[in-house]
């Protein structure tokens, strides 16, 4: 009888080691899968981020062709960079952002 009871404690222990082996198992597909849903997770961010850049860039050409369309007076330009002492391409910037209208302009760049 001693013979089936020590059989019977194995079994015992075997099962203890089979569960503890299983939740460990468990624990690491767990992880797996987590680090897949992560990187599903990564994927569609990085997806999102890249719309929004190009969304970003075409709206900013957009914007460009706008401020190209505006038309603007040479020598309000000249005036303006000599007078505040800035770089033409910024003063005739601003003049555009502002529609051609010199005196918004130089209220805009004198704040």
């Amino acid at each position: 009888m001693e013979g089936g009871e020590e059989a019977g404690a194995d079994r015992v222990v075997d099962s203890k080691d089979m569960q503890q082996q299983s939740k460990a198992f468990d624990k690491l597909t767990d992880r797996v899968e987590d680090r897949q849903l992560d990187s599903t997770r990564v994927q569609e961010a990085m997806a999102s981020i890249s719309a929004s850049t190009e969304a970003d860039r075409n709206a900013m050409r957009l914007r460009e062709k706008e401020l190209a369309a505006v038309k603007i007076d040479a020598g309000d330009v000249d005036i303006i960079a000599n007078e505040l002492e800035l770089d033409k391409k910024v003063a005739e910037r601003t003049l555009r952002e502002h529609k051609g209208d010199a005196v918004a302009a130089i209220r805009f760049l004198l704040r």
